[in-house]
């Protein structure tokens, strides 16, 4: 059975530890630190064959991403860039969709026991909007990704 819970958790903590950046998982991480960050959201689950609950099932799990870029706290009224959130999207492009070139492995393998990893893919990706963010008062700007995982327990 492919418990959602460990691969949310493998998401966050590879997100984490490969971007050294804080994560929140569906808020803002309880570090409380000010921007930059990342804020983890399980958004979509779907299974084929054999029911979720069954022992050899297939699931397609997403995952949306946000990086949210803030101002440089060591420069008053600096505000998020654009810049620092491609920044933020192109490392978790390459921590999630990287692949060793010499063998075609992933560079960050999906480690939740008895669940391996099919494919993944980049689902959607909204760029920052000016404007199009709800803080702009805290001059915040965020980026959304959604990567899909296909897994089995096969």
């Amino acid at each position: 059975m492919i418990q959602k819970r460990l691969v949310t958790n493998w998401v966050v903590a590879t997100l984490a530890i490969a971007s050294k950046m804080p994560v929140g998982r569906g808020r803002a991480p309880t570090s409380g630190q000010a921007p930059p960050y990342y804020l983890a959201y399980s958004v979509d689950t779907s299974v084929s064959g054999a029911p979720f609950a069954d022992r050899s099932e297939d699931g397609s799990l997403v995952y949306q991403l946000t990086s949210v870029s803030g101002p440089d706290p060591t420069k008053p009224q600096s505000s998020a860039t654009q810049d620092q959130l491609e920044w933020m999207a192109d490392k978790a492009r390459a921590i999630f969709l990287g692949r060793d070139p010499a063998t075609g492995m992933w560079l960050h393998p999906l480690t939740v026991p008895g669940v391996s990893c099919m494919t993944r893919s980049l689902d959607v990706e909204w760029g920052a909007v000016p404007g199009g963010t709800s803080e702009q008062e805290a001059a915040i700007m965020t980026y959304v990704q959604r990567f899909r995982f296909n897994l089995t327990t096969a």
